[in-house]
């Protein structure tokens, strides 16, 4: 059942190509709204086994190679299935004015969903790597055709970098099919590579994955991509794109070449840190709004490969219980940023912003922009907090130290965003204030319904998993036990 998320976004992102164009958005969020609702189900289904990579579909493709359309579903999948219903479901919504070649953004729009879809569900080596690079062509587009600051430039650097990554990640595989014999990724799982071929495959594989997640030093796409993409655009690429890179790490490269990541973790986690630390730094001097939550993104990106480091069940659960918090709040704050500020005052510019007494003239906005902060922050009662003190207290056991230099990353994330904060919406007493941006603030269009209903969306994930983490936790805690580099 839980492959029809994939059919049916392709399917829908065909379909746009020959409806009218005033049905284009209409079919968007019935494709989206139809693959959530069937994650949802998945979700609450008791007879679907969440401990064990269980084949879904299994069909000879290429015989001759040993390639397979093989699908399969854990509670690892499952979880990150779920957050990108959720952030596509709510990207359409924020999109739901765009009328400038419509059917084109909604085709491109799906395409990445699809795509991220096939990633989280594929069993077979190569079909994963397939669908993995297929996201970057719509990626491309997006950004390019409906971006906004240098976005041309945006886009190249994203794909550039993403090729980069995809072409260390070919590397790995093909090293892992030569030795093993096999693209599925369940035997793959058992067989014992050489501790010398896994001592130079691992750390290939790994950086190969983790270009996409945001590592440092190889992060500055992100920040750019984010700031030249539309809304839209980077409401998919923080809240599901990145978590290909992670995801991809996670299953392909740690489980199948257990004793190399073994011997590269310690390097992990001081990447890691230094990517907590250093992104947040520089999101503390950012004047552009867009770029602040960007470099934001990074740096807690930078919690889920600490939260993978640890190599104990406790940090690699947190770990991808951040990557389906990160995914809700990040494209929650994108989608205020980008969407309900910009659009309205063509600005992001902070000091700008400072002047336009913007609680009052977008309350909801504001409103929206605390709770995503909050959560961001990690304020206990929200999903950030379940998922960052869960890879702290995981980190504790494995590098000490790293919980303690990480901790001064956290008061960095506070800075920023209690600083953003208050200059977007709280700083109208400030000398950036005038008369006449007082003015214009009344003239804003207020924010629209399919806008709240997609914050809605957004703020009611994080806050559900932030009470109650242990709805997602159970599922994500048994398929962590059942993985190979924990044995």
């Amino acid at each position: 059942m839980i492959a029809w998320t994939m059919y049916i976004t392709f399917a829908g992102s065909i379909i746009l190509l020959v409806l009218p164009r005033a049905f284009a958005r209409w079919l968007a969020l019935a494709t989206t709204t139809a693959g959530f609702a069937v994650s949802l189900a998945t979700f609450f289904c008791d007879d679907v086994d969440l401990a064990h990579f269980t084949t879904i579909v299994r069909v000879p493709w290429v015989p001759a190679l040993g390639m397979n359309y093989h699908l399969a579903l854990d509670g690892i999948s499952l979880t990150l299935i779920l957050v990108t219903g959720i952030v596509a479901m709510s990207a359409v919504l924020f999109s739901w004015d765009i009328t400038d070649r419509a059917n084109e953004f909604f085709f491109w729009l799906l395409l990445v969903v699809g795509g991220s879809y096939g990633v989280f569900l594929s069993a077979d080596l190569f079909l994963l790597f397939l669908f993995y690079e297929l996201v970057i062509v719509p990626k491309y587009f997006l950004i390019a055709i409906f971006g906004s600051t240098n976005k041309e430039y945006g886009a190249m650097k994203l794909t550039l970098y993403s090729f980069f990554g995809g072409a260390l990640v070919f590397l790995g595989i093909i090293a892992a099919y030569v030795s093993g014999g096999s693209l599925d990724l369940n035997q793959l799982s058992q067989f014992q590579f050489a501790p010398q071929l896994q001592s130079w495959a691992f750390p290939v594989l790994f950086l190969g994955f983790a270009v996409l997640a945001g590592i440092w030093p190889l992060h500055t796409w992100a920040p750019t991509g984010h700031v030249a993409a539309p809304t839209a655009g980077s409401m998919l690429l923080a809240g599901i794109v990145m978590k290909l890179g992670a995801y991809g790490a996670l299953r392909v490269a740690m489980n199948l070449f257990p004793q190399g990541f073994q011997m590269w973790r310690t390097w992990i986690a001081i990447l890691a840190v230094v990517g907590i630390v250093y992104a947040a730094a520089v999101a503390l001097r950012q004047r552009d709004l867009k770029f602040v939550i960007g470099y934001s993104s990074v740096s807690h990106m930078g919690f889920v490969l600490l939260g993978l480091a640890t190599a104990n069940i406790l940090g690699v659960s947190g770990s991808v219980l951040q990557m389906f918090s990160h995914g809700v709040i990040g494209a929650l704050l994108f989608a205020v940023a980008g969407r309900m500020i910009y659009r309205r005052t063509h600005t992001r510019d902070l000091d700008a912003l400072a002047g336009m007494n913007l609680r009052h003239a977008l309350p909801f906005a504001a409103f929206t922009f605390v709770i995503a902060s909050a959560a961001s922050m990690g304020i206990p009662g929200f999903s950030g907090f379940a998922a960052e003190i869960t890879i702290l207290i995981g980190a504790w056991k494995s590098y000490p130290l790293a919980v303690w230099i990480t901790g001064a990353g956290m008061v960095l994330v506070a800075a920023f965003t209690l600083r953003a904060l208050k200059r977007a919406f709280f700083d109208v007493d400030g000398e950036s204030a005038t008369p006449s941006s007082a003015e214009r603030s009344i003239h804003l269009e207020p924010i629209t319904i399919p806008e709240k209903l997609g914050a809605g969306l957004l703020m009611f994930a994080t806050l559900a998993v932030g009470l109650y983490p242990k709805l997602l936790l159970d599922r994500i805690q048994p398929a962590v036990e059942a993985m190979r580099f924990l044995k």
